[in-house]
């Protein structure tokens, strides 16, 4: 009966998957972009988390240059910020580990990517070699910020991932202010 349970979620996961790429699609079509991109951006971001399911379901790590217990969130958008891929794992994974992860799992889903926006922490021979294995024809270009900058800069194509992780934490979540009716 496991085994029924586990082809039954799998089923799932994959319809839900299938969904986001047909409506992905149309959303790209809707703004007169090619339903397929050729350019993408990609990003981590550490979140705490709940302890829900205990550290064998539902591993925790911590992130020491945030100094943040929990999870990581890497994401891979189109230049428009539409998700493209997410993964959740737990916060001490590496960008650099973490970014061939989300690229690994796309299953040929993007066949025209030919660029690859991203910050400082997918930088170095070792980022770029798993991903010349993986997909070859993807083009890495690390946007970096001035060393002379001072305060808040917005820097080109990178900012549509931070709009991104944005956009969930601007909306009120669905168990948020909830409460039992009084019997």
């Amino acid at each position: 009966m496991k085994q029924g349970a586990d082809v039954t979620a799998h089923t799932k996961q994959r319809g839900g998957l299938k969904i986001h790429y047909e409506l992905y699609q149309k959303c790209r079509e809707l703004v007169d972009r090619q339903a397929s991109p050729t350019a993408c951006v990609i990003d981590s971001q550490s979140v705490k988390s709940a302890e829900k399911g205990g550290a064998h379901i539902d591993p925790s790590g911590y992130d020491a240059g945030k100094k943040i217990k929990g999870k990581k969130r890497h994401i891979l958008v189109d230049t428009e910020g539409l998700l493209m891929h997410a993964v959740v794992h737990p916060a001490d994974v590496q960008e650099r580990d973490g970014g061939i992860l989300v690229l690994a799992t796309l299953f040929g889903l993007f066949p025209f990517l030919r660029r690859l926006f991203a910050d400082g922490g997918y930088q170095g021979p070792k980022f770029r070699a798993e991903l010349a294995k993986l997909l070859p024809q993807l083009a890495v270009e690390i946007v970096k910020r001035s060393d002379t900058a001072q305060g808040f800069q917005v820097l080109p194509r990178r900012w549509v991932v931070e709009r991104t992780f944005a956009w969930p934490q601007s909306m009120p979540s669905a168990g948020q202010g909830f409460r039992e009716p009084d019997a």
